[in-house]
């Protein structure tokens, strides 16, 4: 059923959860490419992007307002057998046509279901690039996603969309397209973990 919607989740969703497999406890309170959020922060906002977005394929709402801020607190120690769950739950959601079709709406914002999907396909590759890179993991994306992104992307403001792209960062023309899609959503595809992470104070608890 995949090759009659506009994206296929599985790719991302498939890396993802490989990189969670190389995730260390000690790697949870590593800075990520996303500013003031050690992985543990990431995770937790995987965690509750992969439910909303699955309810908008759904054409439901269940919060019905703006998410809570991820946050390393609000880290169960389950997410290892969790968070899998929840991604593979979004990716068959956004495999059914009817999810693709007339409006969407997830965190109280409410817009056409095909920009919905591709903005949840967006989230997925960036915080899938942003855990590799944490977490000194290799990355690649699925380059017929890609295309469709940076197409996405490019319609956005240069200066970024608050809640979800900072400004961007300038990349070369002839840089890969996920080096663009990156630099579009306001990340430097240059950035590397540093060689000795600052812990984190935040607690993870159950």
């Amino acid at each position: 059923m995949a090759d009659r919607v506009p994206l296929d989740f599985d790719p991302p969703v498939r890396q993802i959860r490989a990189l969670l497999l190389g995730v260390d406890d000690r790697d949870l309170t590593a800075p990520t490419p996303c500013p003031g959020w050690p992985v543990a922060t990431l995770l937790d906002h995987l965690m509750g992007l992969a439910s909303a977005f699955t309810m908008a394929a759904r054409k439901r709402d269940g919060a019905g307002g703006p998410p809570p801020e991820p946050s390393a607190e609000h880290l169960s120690r389950h997410w290892r057998s969790r968070l899998p769950v929840v991604l593979a739950d979004l990716a068959t959601a956004w495999k059914d046509p009817h999810a693709w079709t007339g409006t969407a709406r997830a965190g109280g914002v409410t817009m056409p279901a095909t920009a919905m999907g591709a903005v949840a396909m967006t989230e997925l590759v960036m915080h899938g690039w942003d855990l590799a890179r944490a977490t000194g993991q290799d990355y690649a994306a699925d380059p017929r996603a890609l295309e469709v992104l940076v197409e996405f992307l490019a319609q956005g403001p240069a200066d970024g969309t608050p809640g979800l792209f900072g400004p961007r960062v300038p990349v070369a023309p002839e840089e890969e397209l996920l080096a663009q899609a990156l630099g579009m959503a306001g990340r430097d595809p240059s950035w590397r973990r540093p060689r000795h992470p600052t812990p984190s104070r935040h607690p993870v608890r159950e």
